[in-house]
């Protein structure tokens, strides 16, 4: 139990180290570009403390995020075999539903075809006489 546990916080930890590379990774470039740009512009050292405090901000948020949230929530076997008999049941409900009605279609297609042979055989028949 212990080691499934374990196992769902990987991805987790994963992706928490994925990011922070990024994030200090984009902040050695900004730095680079920043420390050039410092001594053109006569800033000091205001452009790199910002992006060194922004990768840090960054990077405590990644960290300090809910577990809960970067936790996959998992059901239980047994809930799964539930809702996988529901979805079963639901899908013959369906499935039984849509043959009658299939099986209407096609009859009222029948006594339709029936109901046009007829009027073509006998067309007066079908109209009502008008005498004078």
């Amino acid at each position: 139990m212990a080691s499934q546990s374990q196992n769902n916080l990987e991805p987790a930890h994963n992706s928490r180290v994925a990011a922070t590379s990024k994030i200090w990774g984009t902040t050695v470039g900004i730095l680079a570009l920043c420390i050039p740009l410092s001594a053109v512009t006569r800033s000091g050292a205001i452009l790199p403390l910002a992006a060194l405090g922004g990768a840090a901000v960054g990077t405590v948020a990644i960290w300090r995020s809910d577990e809960k949230k970067s936790q996959a929530n998992y059901l239980p076997q047994e809930q799964i075999e539930l809702l996988e008999a529901r979805i079963a049941n639901l899908e013959t409900i369906i499935s039984s539903n849509d043959f009658d009605l299939h099986m209407k279609i096609q009859k009222l297609a029948a006594s339709d075809v029936q109901k046009q042979a007829a009027t073509r055989l006998n067309p007066t028949e079908s109209l009502p006489e008008h005498q004078p």
